[in-house]
């Protein structure tokens, strides 16, 4: 018998749970500068997300994807990526998209119900927010296709969870960016729970990176809690699209320390026993403890940066909640180019009842 193929998957970390160095590190990295500013942009993105699930609670945001855990992939590679490059997010990238240009106030919009908020100017290129599982994948590959046929340096990069990997649509991306060679990144956020599934149930296979060999890419798997080891994982993978060299699909391996969304109760299906060693590995506190052992973060510095963020909050806030509400003709104006005469009437119709005063029983 003759062996016509094999291949590894690899592993990358640089810092182990309790912040210290595992191996030498990248040149980059001993400098603070990149490395403060993704501590300070995770802090930010987290008081942000304890911050939208206490509006979701009070009344003022719909249901809401929390991100707690998974700050550090959206905070890299919001740092990496080209302002040419193209995003295509799941649900779960709130912090990457305000990174990419998007105000915080149509963020919350968006998540406050207003659609207005997924259409903001400040996202540029990037695509809105893809609420079905894994469909983000096939227009990934749709657009890094445009960027081939153009001979454009550009990469597009989507994100899905771990339970995204099951789809069709996901493993139909992942074959035709090799088959087409196609400058476009997958990353895998892989979290462990597919809202009640976890990540045992979800795939037969020891790793999910390893789905990028069935469609001839490079696959590998990095720490998700770990921001050197995502820094050097997404740098080279990015650097290969844009030059070229082909697709990379990389598992982050993270965990997800909220409820699936706010419509969920994670206490239904996990132990508090396996949320409280989750909450030791996050990314956060881990980088803050090698930042304190380095000399290049301290107290001060801490409080003067909560303070600042708090402020941060306020301001995207305060300008979410004075915004004015859609006119009710949304509901119609972006069903068809050409309204139908039929609509024209409901139209009107509901105009009138929108109106102070109107016939709200017509």
């Amino acid at each position: 018998m003759e062996t016509v193929f094999t291949t590894n998957i690899s592993y990358s970390g640089y810092l182990s749970e309790a912040g210290l160095p595992l191996q030498p590190l990248p040149e980059w990295a001993h400098t603070a500068d990149t490395l403060v500013r993704y501590y300070r942009n995770m802090v930010l993105a987290r008081q942000l997300d304890n911050k939208i699930i206490a509006l979701q609670r009070t009344g003022q945001i719909g249901t809401y994807a929390s991100q707690l855990g998974a700050e550090a992939i959206d905070i890299v590679l919001g740092d990496l990526m080209n302002s040419s490059d193209v995003l295509v997010p799941y649900y779960r990238n709130h912090a990457l998209q305000m990174l990419r240009g998007l105000p915080m106030a149509d963020m919350l919009s968006y998540w406050g119900g207003d659609e207005r908020g997924n259409a903001s100017v400040g996202m540029g290129e990037d695509f809105p927010n893809a609420v079905p599982i894994a469909t983000q994948a096939l227009h990934a590959a749709g657009v890094a296709t445009a960027f081939k046929i153009r001979g454009e340096k550009r990469a597009a990069v989507t994100i899905c969870g771990d339970g995204g990997t099951s789809k069709g649509d996901f493993m139909e991306a992942l074959n035709v960016a090799g088959a087409w060679q196609l400058p476009v990144v997958f990353i895998i956020n892989n979290n462990q729970w597919a809202i009640s599934v976890p990540r045992s149930l979800q795939c037969g296979a020891p790793t999910l990176a390893q789905k990028a060999v069935a469609a001839g890419i490079q696959g590998e798997q990095v720490d998700g809690n770990d921001v050197i080891a995502l820094h050097e994982s997404i740098s080279d993978a990015l650097h290969r699209a844009r030059e070229g060299k082909g697709p990379t699909l990389i598992e982050a391996i993270s965990y997800r320390l909220s409820d699936h969304t706010t419509a969920d109760d994670a206490t239904r299906y996990r132990s508090n026993e396996e949320l409280k060693a989750a909450w030791e590995r996050e990314p956060i506190k881990r980088l803050q403890t090698f930042l304190h052992s380095r000399g290049w973060w301290d107290e001060v510095q801490e409080t003067a940066w909560q303070n600042e963020v708090g402020q941060i909050i306020q301001q995207g806030l305060t300008e979410y909640l004075q915004r004015p509400p859609q006119p009710a003709s949304d509901l119609i104006d972006f069903l068809y180019e050409k309204l139908p005469d039929a609509l024209k009437e409901q139209r009107e119709r509901l105009l009138r009842n929108a109106q102070p005063g109107g016939n709200h029983h017509e």
